[in-house]
C-alpha cells in the first residue's frame, strides 16, 4: 500500500473516530502524525516537529488571553454596548458591520488572519450578549476579511498578482478583487439568510460569566478599562501599522493588564481555549507532515492529469479547497498558481477567471476549525455547547467545500472559456 493512500486513509479515519467518539481530534492527529510519519513516510521526529504551528499557537493563546482579561475587567461589555449604540440598537445589523470592517481592513493591507484575530473576539461577545447566532457572526467576519483580501494593496492580492507576473499570463487586479468581493458577499448573504434565525448552539446552562468581572452599569470607564482600550489600540497599530506578531503583542498587553488588576485577573488564563489549541495544532502538524513528504503536491499533480481543461480546472478548485481547509491558504496559493500556469498557456481557459477561481476556492474554506480563522472563531465563542458548535463549524465548512468550488468555477471559469 502506497504512503499516499495510507496518509489520506489515516486522515479519514481520524475524522470518523473524532466525530463519533468524545475524544479531541488533535490527540488523534498527533498520534497519527508520529505513526504515519515514522513508519510510512520515513521522517525523523525532528522533521515531524518542524510542522508544529508555533505562530498559530502563540496567536490563539495571546488573543484569547488578552480578550479574556478585557472581558473580566468589563471593557468588552463596554465595547459591545458601544457597538449596539452605533447601529442605533438594530442588533441584526451587527454581522454586516463586522463584515464591512473586516473587508476594509484587509483591502488596505491587513493580513487576513490579523484582521480576523482583532474582530472575532468582539464578534463572539456581541453574539453572546445579544443572542446572535455565533456561527453567523464569526463566519461573516471571515468572509469580510476574504472579501477585501485580494485588493492590489492586500497581502494575498499582492502575492497572487506577483505569482502571475512571474509567468506569461496576465490578470487585471480589479478583476481579482471584484471576483473575491462578490463571491464572499454572496456567501455572507446566504449565511445570514439561512442561519441568522436558526437557534444558536448556546449551552443549556450558559449564563453570564460574572465571576471576578467588573460590570459597566454606568457606561463610564475606570482607569483600568481606559488602559485596556489603549492596549487594544496599540495592538491594532502594532499589528496593522508595523506588521508585528499579533500573538506576542497580545500576550504583552494581557500580562500588563493582569499585573495592574491581579485579584480580578487571577483566572483570566482559563479564557484560553486549550481544547481548540490541541485540536488545531494536532491537525496542522499532520498536514504539514503530508506537505513535507510531498503528498499534497502529488494529489495536485494527479488532479492536473485528468484531461479536459475545463474538468481539470474544476478538479483543481476542489483540490485547493479541500487542502486549504486543513493547511495554510497562503502556502496553497503559492503552490497552485505555478501548477495552473501550464494548463492556462496550453488551453483556451481564461487566465483571470481560473486564477480568481483558485484564489477564491483556496480562501473561502478558511472557516475550517483547522485554519487560523476558523480556530479563532471556535476558540473565542462564549457560552456555547463546544462539541455542538464544533460540529456546526465543520458542517458549515463542509458545505462550502462542496459548493464553493463549483460556484467559483461556474461564475469565473466556465463563462469566459
Amino acid at each position: 500500500m502506497s504512503a499516499e493512500v495510507i496518509s489520506i486513509g489515516a486522515l479519514l479515519v481520524m475524522f470518523v473516530v473524532g466525530t463519533i467518539l468524545p475524544i479531541n481530534l488533535g490527540i488523534l492527529a498527533f498520534v497519527a502524525t508520529f505513526a504515519v510519519g515514522t513508519a510510512s513516510l520515513g521522517l525523523t521526529e525532528d522533521e515531524i516537529f518542524e510542522g508544529f504551528p508555533v505562530d498559530l499557537f502563540v496567536t490563539i493563546v495571546g488573543v484569547t488571553y488578552l480578550f479574556s482579561v478585557a472581558r473580566r475587567n468589563g471593557t468588552i461589555d463596554w465595547l459591545v454596548a458601544a457597538g449596539v449604540r452605533l447601529v442605533r440598537g438594530k442588533v441584526a445589523l451587527i454581522p454586516w458591520v463586522l463584515f464591512l470592517v473586516a473587508a476594509t481592513l484587509t483591502a488596505f493591507g491587513t493580513f487576513t488572519p490579523a484582521a480576523v484575530a482583532l474582530l472575532v473576539p468582539i464578534a463572539m461577545n456581541f453574539a453572546y450578549r445579544y443572542k446572535i447566532n455565533p456561527l453567523v457572526a464569526g463566519m461573516m467576519v471571515i468572509s469580510g476579511g476574504h472579501a477585501g483580501a485580494f485588493s492590489p494593496l492586500a497581502v494575498s492580492g499582492a502575492l497572487v498578482l506577483g505569482l502571475v507576473d512571474d509567468t506569461k499570463l496576465h490578470v487585471a487586479p480589479a478583476t481579482l478583487f471584484a471576483a473575491s468581493f462578490a463571491i464572499n458577499l454572496l456567501l455572507s448573504a446566504l449565511t445570514y439568510v439561512f442561519l441568522a434565525k436558526r437557534p444558536a448552539p448556546f449551552a443549556e446552562n450558559a449564563q453570564e460569566e460574572t465571576d471576578g468581572e467588573a460590570p459597566v452599569a454606568s457606561g463610564r470607564l475606570d482607569w483600568r478599562q481606559w488602559l485596556t482600550l489603549f492596549c487594544l489600540l496599540a495592538l491594532v497599530i502594532g499589528a496593522l501599522g508595523f506588521h508585528l506578531e499579533i500573538g506576542f503583542l497580545a500576550l504583552v498587553a494581557g500580562a500588563v493588564l493582569a499585573l495592574v488588576d491581579m485579584k480580578r485577573q487571577e483566572k483570566a488564563v482559563d479564557g484560553i481555549s486549550w481544547s481548540t489549541l490541541l485540536l488545531v495544532a494536532g491537525m496542522m502538524t499532520y498536514i504539514a507532515m503530508l506537505e513535507k513528504a510531498g503528498i499534497i503536491e502529488s494529489v495536485s499533480e494527479h488532479a492536473a492529469d485528468l484531461g479536459a481543461p475545463l474538468i481539470v480546472a474544476l478538479v483543481l478548485c476542489f483540490t485547493v479547497a479541500i487542502t486549504s481547509a486543513f493547511a495554510s491558504s497562503t502556502a496553497i496559493l503559492t503552490a497552485i498558481i505555478p501548477l495552473a500556469a501550464p494548463l492556462l498557456l496550453s488551453s483556451h481557459l481564461s487566465a483571470a477567471g481560473l486564477v480568481a477561481a483558485l484564489a477564491v476556492s483556496t480562501t473561502i474554506v478558511d472557516t475550517s476549525p483547522f485554519s487560523t480563522n476558523g480556530a479563532l472563531v471556535l476558540g473565542n465563542a462564549r457560552g456555547v455547547d463546544t462539541r455542538r458548535f464544533y460540529r456546526q463549524v465543520i458542517g458549515y465548512t463542509g458545505g462550502i467545500v462542496a459548493i464553493g468550488p463549483v460556484v467559483a468555477w461556474g461564475a469565473l471559469v466556465l463563462p469566459f472559456s
